[in-house]
This record gives structure tokens, C-alpha cells and sequence, in this order.
């Protein structure tokens, strides 16, 4: 990865470029940070289990109420 700073006069960094590539794929590996994150949290809970069908029906049901 090639990364480039913005810096202030002090020489302090401040900011970091990146290529896009290496952005776009940072943001995709959150995701699934996230994703597992979230698969953990539902585990732990021990809720009961639901189809994805109706998981997903609801999701699109909440959107809607937004």
C-alpha cells in the first residue's frame, strides 16, 4: 500500500492519502469486521433462529416504516 501524509508546517501528520483500491478495500474488510461483529453478538444472545426469508422480510418491512 502506498500511502502518502498531509502534514502541517511542523512536519506533524495530519492526513493520510491512499489509492482507491486500497480504500475501497479497507472498507470492504470493516464490513466483514462488522458482519462478524454482529454474528457474534447474536450468538452470545442465544436468541431463537430465524429463516433469512422472514430475517429479510422484515428488514425490507422496517425500511419501508423509515
Amino acid at each position: 500500500m502506498k500511502t502518502q501524509y498531509i502534514t502541517d508546517i511542523k512536519g506533524r501528520k495530519l492526513s493520510v492519502i491512499l489509492p482507491i483500491r486500497d480504500y475501497n478495500e479497507m472498507l470492504e474488510k470493516l464490513e466483514e469486521l462488522e458482519d462478524l461483529k454482529a454474528y457474534d453478538e447474536a450468538i452470545s444472545k442465544n436468541e431463537k433462529a430465524i429463516p433469512a426469508k422472514e430475517a429479510f422480510k422484515e428488514i425490507e418491512e422496517k425500511r419501508d416504516d423509515l
